[in-house]
């Protein structure tokens, strides 16, 4: 609320003595209603109107304009603002007592006690309003105001223990406890700050010893890598001279991650230091794919085949041309666009060692097609093809 000037507060008390001098009161008190027609009287009202219009109701606004009189002192008016803002507080209508401490707060009075007061009745306003962070803010700088002010370091305390600060939690109660040893909410919170805050050490200390073992398992999973010379390429920023993928470091960590993201799998050392790949299959010719988790790298392509395509074969595969002895495998070398094809026989670690060979976001992938089909051959009919011997 806006203090009015005096002159401005003189010609509404005008105006209203002069309402009352002109209109007659309709109707008298009675046994039945005289608490509503108290209730419309300024003095007696127990809760102000939502806004005040000087015109619709001079009344009101000259009481407004006498309780923040600019003529009345800074701590005269902060103190209205403080007792306003009380009310609200009260009735739980928290956004309003802000706006009451938050005008007291304004007048900039000298009195560092009633400064504190606002601050913390504020602050605990903006908590139960769930502003944890302004709430703190508010609660430091009533302490600014009043170092030893105990409401405002319980409230600190709780604003901490919200946003899950448990050791500033711990250390703002052990100072309000300084000061009153005997502070039942302080040594309650304390209690809990304490517990909550060893077990968060612990907990962080799990997940360090976790990290620290996730961190051991890719180290030796990319040395693994690294000792077969395999290839792990993952999409870079293209430099200005240079147009192809890079290799490095920071690439091979995103290499061996980036398939769990797709696939839900990705590549592994086994108890015996044997990788096991995830491994994609492309049927071109029908738009299907094929998925094996765990590819091991001494397992040959051939007996992958035979385990699936020999008894049920896939339902788009209408004509029956999905056999193993029937199908050519290939991959591709996207750098000099070139494909390859594969030797059944191989298994996937002499295929990944292939010179042209690379593992693109962490799983292999193969095409597979019929051989001597009409679709294979136009597919490879505009590519540059290299095929075994």
């Amino acid at each position: 609320m806006d203090p009015k000037q005096p002159e401005e507060s003189d010609e509404v008390m005008d105006q209203f003595m002069e309402k009352f001098r002109t209109q007659k009161y309709k109707d008298a008190f009675n046994e039945e209603n005289w608490e509503e027609e108290f209730e419309k009287i300024p003095m007696f009202m127990k809760k102000a109107p939502e806004d005040i219009d000087p015109e619709k109701a001079p009344e009101l606004a000259c009481l407004q304009a006498m309780l923040f009189d600019n003529d009345r002192s800074p701590e005269e008016q902060a103190t209205s603002y403080k007792e306003e803002g009380n009310e609200y507080f009260k009735e739980k209508n928290y956004k309003k007592a802000i706006t009451a401490y938050t005008e007291g707060l304004k007048k900039s009075c000298k009195d560092a006690e009633l400064n504190a007061v606002l601050y913390t009745n504020r602050a605990a306003a903006q908590f139960y309003l769930g502003n944890f962070r302004s709430s703190l803010n508010d609660a430091i700088a009533a302490r600014k105001q009043k170092p030893d002010h105990l409401k405002a370091i319980i409230r600190g305390a709780l604003c901490y223990m919200e946003i899950k600060n448990y050791s500033e939690a711990v250390k703002w109660c052990d100072e309000g406890l300084q000061i009153s040893p005997t502070e039942k909410k302080l040594l309650e919170t304390r209690t809990k700050a304490d517990k909550l805050h060893r077990a968060a050490e612990r907990d962080a200390r799990k997940l360090r010893q976790i990290e620290k073992k996730k961190q051991a398992e890719k180290e030796s999973l990319l040395r693994a890598i690294k000792d077969r010379g395999i290839k792990l390429l993952e999409p870079s920023e293209k430099k200005e001279d240079d147009d192809e993928e890079e290799e490095t470091s920071g690439a091979l960590h995103n290499g061996i991650s980036a398939s769990e993201n797709v696939t839900g799998a990705q590549v592994f050392l086994d108890e015996n230091g044997l990788l096991h790949w995830p491994v994609l299959f492309l049927y071109p010719e029908h738009s299907q794919t094929d998925f094996i988790s765990a590819f091991h790298e001494d397992s040959r392509f051939i007996d992958h085949l035979n385990e699936m395509f020999s008894q049920d074969l896939p339902p788009w595969d209408t004509d029956s041309k999905y056999l193993a002895p029937n199908l050519e495998i290939f991959f591709e070398d996207e750098k000099s666009q070139s494909f390859y094809q594969v030797n059944p026989d191989s298994t996937l670690l002499q295929v990944l060692q292939h010179g042209r060979f690379s593992v693109k976001a962490g799983t292999p992938s193969f095409l597979i097609l019929v051989k001597q089909s009409p679709f294979c051959k136009k597919y490879f009919s505009d590519k540059k093809l290299h095929r075994t011997h």
